[in-house]
């Protein structure tokens, strides 16, 4: 193979799948043929498909990809078996040569990866919870192509406002989602899966679930995704957001699922600015949407921030501190009134969703001011705060407010519970007691 060029990457056409559905790849290499491996991830890897010698070739990266999408040919497909467990897929794209002709004689390879979500039937359920996985912010942070909608990692330093599911990702699974379902499968809990967007085209899956879970960096929500969770809690469905940073951002969801759009600070570019401005693709938490995620969560990144990143807290403790350990939550933890949990595996970190407090005899209360139900129970807490890069043009910021992370819940039909914070996972995976009793205690009280 004497082209200097040597790279292999693909996705698949859809980012969920139901079984028996047919799944459709598109992949881009200078390779005669690239080989592909499927996988399902969770406590122990099971590659569940190989396929040898697809035939390769080089396509086209449009100039607005990121946006648009690739538009590659389908190289490769497959029927999903009946059989297949619901979970995260992971896709391996691979090529491997000898080098060239008369020089350069050496083993090369090449691999790549990209992903898919297997739902559960409509029709059935393997388990009575449900894992929404955070696929909006996995498309929101891909920069292949050039741009995310974030200008740190964008050519030229650009923010896009609008990302396409149609080219390459390798996703953030393993990052936060992994280890906690690691934990789970590990703990004997069996879960469904799907991906955020599926609670929008597919809100039937709520119905034959009795908790659903959101974990790690559930930054990126569409109103009919918010819309179909609610009126699930309303009717007595369980939420546990074993996450933070959540429900930050509305997005909308356009060309049938292909591609979500959210214009952030640039909310006047939206063409929502000229109608409903309710629909605005910017914070929840903005005053001209009006609908602030402290009302489904209990907690908002308005009155959190960060804990051991951006800059903030850098030297915190990474624990919470309890206020309510007599809570069914905190049940054979033999926690006390400000013990601290979670340090040593920094459970409090990265980024941080809180709430409006006012102190009543040494306890901490929601005001509600900021949407945050006034029945919602303030757990632990922990320090957090926004960097000024982030919060100086949104004009409710109130400059050098400390923030914290708030770990509670409400109930309103039926319960909502929130940690405020993406790296509660860490516990999970270094085995903390404390995070793993906690764990057990919602899932076991939430979920059956």
């Amino acid at each position: 193979m004497e082209d200097t060029a040597f790279f292999v990457e693909g996705y698949a056409s859809e980012v969920s799948y139901a079984p028996g559905e047919l799944v459709q790849l598109h992949v881009s290499s200078p390779a005669r043929f690239f080989s592909v491996e499927i996988s399902r991830l969770g406590y122990k890897q099971e590659v569940v498909l190989r396929k040898e010698r697809v035939s390769g070739s080089v396509h086209t990266v449009p100039d607005d990809a990121s946006s648009q999408g690739c538009a590659w040919p389908v190289s490769w497909e497959f029927l999903i078996p009946l059989e297949w467990e619901s979970g995260y897929y992971q896709i391996v794209f691979r090529i491997n040569d000898q080098g060239d002709t008369f020089t350069h004689r050496c083993s090369r390879e090449a691999t790549s990866t990209s992903y898919f979500i297997l739902r559960p039937a409509v029709s059935s359920r393997r388990s009575s919870i449900l894992l929404q996985l955070s696929t909006n912010t996995y498309a929101a942070y891909n920069n292949w192509g050039g741009y995310s909608l974030y200008a740190y990692h964008g050519r030229g330093g650009v923010q896009g406002h609008r990302v396409s599911f149609e080219r390459p990702d390798s996703g953030l699974f393993e990052r936060w989602e992994l280890p906690f379902v690691s934990w789970a499968e590990r703990s004997g809990y069996k879960l469904d899966y799907c991906s955020n967007l599926d609670l929008e085209r597919y809100p039937e899956l709520l119905d034959n679930h009795a908790l659903v879970l959101s974990v790690g960096h559930d930054e990126y929500w569409s109103a009919a995704m918010r819309d179909n969770v609610e009126n699930f809690i309303s009717y007595g469905g369980n939420v546990a957001f074993f996450s933070g940073n959540s429900v930050c951002w509305q997005v909308r969801v356009e060309d049938d699922g292909r591609a979500l759009t959210c214009w952030k600070q640039r909310f006047n570019q939206d063409p929502a600015y000229r109608g409903d401005r309710t629909a605005l693709t910017t914070l929840w938490s903005h005053h001209l949407v009006k609908r602030p995620e402290n009302q489904l969560t209990g907690v908002g990144f308005l009155h959190g921030g960060y804990h051991l990143s951006h800059g903030q807290y850098m030297d915190g403790s990474g624990a919470f501190t309890v206020h309510r350990p007599e809570h069914w939550v905190f049940s054979n933890t033999k926690l006390q009134v400000n013990d601290e949990f979670g340090g040593k595996d920094t459970i409090v970190g990265y980024e941080c969703d809180g709430c409006e407090i006012e102190w009543r005899e040494g306890l901490p209360y929601p005001t509600g001011n900021d949407g945050t139900p006034t029945n919602f129970h303030i757990l632990a807490t922990a320090s957090a705060k926004w960097h000024p890069d982030d919060s100086d043009w949104y004009d409710a910021w109130q400059p050098g407010r400390e923030g914290c992370a708030v770990m509670g819940l409400y109930q309103q039909g039926g319960t909502v519970f929130t940690v405020g914070t993406t790296d509660w996972s860490h516990g999970l995976a270094k085995l903390n007691g404390t995070v793993d009793i906690v764990t057990k205690n919602i899932i076991d009280k939430l979920a059956f």
